[in-house]
C-alpha cells in the first residue's frame, strides 16, 4: 500500500496505539472473566420447561446485584469486540510494508 498520502505522525504512532489497544482488550477481559465467575447460575432455562411462575425477584433481576454484572459482561464484550476490530484494522492498513 503506498503511504505517501498519510502523514507521518500517523503512521510513526500506530504502534502505540496498537499497544494501546491490546492493553484496553485485556483489561477487559480480565473484568469479563471475574464479573462472568461472580455471577449466579442461572435457573431461567428451567423454568420454562416446568410452567413455573417467574416471582418477583426474578422479574425485576436488571437491578440486583447479578443484573448488574450481567450488564457489566455485556459492556466489556462489546468493548472487546469494537478493539479488536481497531486493532485488525491498524494491521492491515498500516503494518509498515
Amino acid at each position: 500500500m503506498d503511504t505517501s498520502g498519510i502523514p507521518i505522525w500517523i503512521t510513526s504512532s500506530m504502534p502505540i496505539i496498537r499497544i494501546v489497544l491490546f492493553a484496553i482488550i485485556a483489561i477487559c477481559a480480565i473484568i469479563m472473566i471475574i464479573c462472568i465467575l461472580f455471577q449466579a447460575e442461572d435457573a431461567g432455562s428451567t423454568e420454562a420447561i416446568t410452567g413455573v411462575r417467574d416471582s418477583y425477584y426474578s422479574q425485576n433481576k436488571g437491578s440486583s446485584r447479578d443484573g448488574k454484572l450481567k450488564l457489566i459482561t455485556i459492556i466489556t464484550g462489546i468493548i472487546i469486540f469494537v478493539c479488536a476490530v481497531l486493532y485488525l484494522v491498524t494491521i492491515l492498513l498500516y503494518s509498515g510494508s
